[in-house]
C-alpha cells in the first residue's frame, strides 16, 4: 500500500511542477503588465502632455523668413525663444524659416515645408493673455501673413480665435490676438489692440 501511494505521489510531481510554473509564469507577466501601465515618474524638467490651450502661430509654408512667437501671462511672464519655459506656459519649438527645418539623410537634403511655433498654456491662471508675432530675420525682403490659431482643448477642442496678420519688415512686431479668461478657463474676452512685448526685454 504504502510502496502505490509513494508511487502515485512520485507520478504526480510533474503535474504539480506544470502547476507550478504556469504559476510564475503568470505572475511574471502580470508584473510586466502593471510596468506598462505604471511608466517610471517623469524627471524634473519634463514637459506634461496635458495642456488647456494651444496657441499656435504659423507663416507660409516655404517661407524662408524667420518669425517669432511672444505671449505674455497675466502675471507679465514672457515666453518666448530665450525663454522657452516660464510660469505655466510651454513653447515647443523656434521654428527659424529655412535655417532650421531641414536635414541631410544619405548626402540628401530633406526640408520640412511648415512653419509653425506651437505654445502651451498647462494650467489655468485668470486675466490677459497677449499673443505676438515678431519678424526677426529676413531673407527675401517681403511681407510675411502671420496666422495665429488658439484652441481651448479640455474638455473638448474648441476654436477660441483663428486671424491672420501681415507683418511688412523685419524688425516689426504685431500683436495677433489678445484674450482674456476667467477662474474657470472661460473666455471671456478677446481683442487685437496693439500692445508691445518684445521690446520689454530686447533682444
Amino acid at each position: 500500500m504504502g510502496f502505490k501511494r509513494r508511487q502515485r505521489e512520485a507520478e504526480s510531481d510533474p503535474f504539480y511542477d506544470m502547476l507550478f510554473n504556469m504559476l510564475i509564469a503568470f505572475v511574471f507577466c502580470f508584473i510586466i503588465a502593471m510596468l506598462a501601465f505604471n511608466p517610471k515618474a517623469r524627471k524634473s524638467g519634463d514637459i506634461p502632455a496635458k495642456a488647456e490651450y494651444i496657441v499656435t502661430v504659423t507663416w507660409p509654408d516655404n517661407n524662408p523668413n524667420d518669425v517669432d512667437a511672444w505671449l505674455q501671462d497675466p502675471a507679465e511672464n514672457l515666453l518666448w525663444f530665450r525663454q522657452r519655459d516660464i510660469g505655466l506656459m510651454h513653447l515647443d519649438r523656434d521654428d527659424r524659416g529655412a535655417s532650421n527645418n531641414s536635414v541631410v539623410v544619405n548626402g540628401r537634403a530633406i526640408s520640412n515645408p511648415i512653419r509653425q511655433e506651437m505654445a502651451t498654456l498647462r494650467g489655468i491662471v485668470a486675466g490677459e493673455y497677449i499673443v505676438n508675432a515678431h519678424y526677426y530675420d529676413s531673407k527675401d525682403g517681403k511681407p510675411v501673413d502671420v496666422t495665429v490659431t488658439v484652441v481651448k482643448v479640455n474638455p473638448r477642442a474648441d476654436i477660441v480665435y483663428y486671424g491672420t496678420v501681415q507683418i511688412p519688415a523685419k524688425g516689426e512686431e504685431r500683436t495677433l490676438v489678445r484674450f482674456t479668461l476667467d477662474g474657470q478657463g472661460e473666455v471671456i474676452n478677446i481683442n487685437t489692440l496693439p500692445k508691445t512685448i518684445v521690446q520689454r526685454t530686447g533682444l
